[in-house]
């Protein structure tokens, strides 16, 4: 009897670091720890509208910047707030090995109201690449951005 348990706990160890070593292997690098986006511009009639955000950083499952959109000639409609998007870490793989991906996310301005985010990433390699994101002012209005990215490391 103690030979088989001692049999049963070894296999149970070595399936256990396997699977360990086996998800660590397949975890992101940490080089995707950080993004940066590119400052981008949109035109919305006669107003042109812009959107900044520092470094995004990675959390648990997502990416988050603070943001500042610029409305002009209209600067009553200036914003900003926080960015979060909805990036796992399968979809990192994903482009790692070079595939396109669709994410979401949401926008919350300072004073708390939210927008809704949807944006597509097609990687021109593993580190960097292109970003089409969409914004929903409201139910009729939604901005367009075309931007890049590019990861920085941790």
């Amino acid at each position: 009897m103690g030979c088989r348990r001692l049999l049963t706990f070894l296999v149970s160890a070595t399936i256990a670091c396997l699977a360990a070593a086996a998800e660590a292997a397949e975890a992101p690098p940490a080089s995707y720890a950080r993004v940066e986006v590119a400052p981008t511009r949109t035109f919305v009639g006669i107003a042109s509208v812009g959107m900044t955000m520092p470094v995004f950083t990675r959390g648990t499952g997502s990416y988050e910047a603070n943001y500042r959109a610029t409305v002009v000639p209209w600067v009553m409609f200036n914003e900003k707030g926080r960015l979060i998007v909805d990036v796992s870490d399968d979809m990192l793989r994903s482009l790692a090995r070079g595939e396109t991906i669709e994410v979401k996310g949401r926008a919350v301005r300072d004073d708390g109201a939210e927008r809704r985010v949807e944006g597509k990433v097609t990687p021109a390699d593993a580190t960097r690449g292109k970003l089409k994101v969409r914004v929903f002012y409201s139910k009729r209005i939604s901005l367009s951005f075309d931007t890049t990215y590019r990861f920085v490391g941790p």
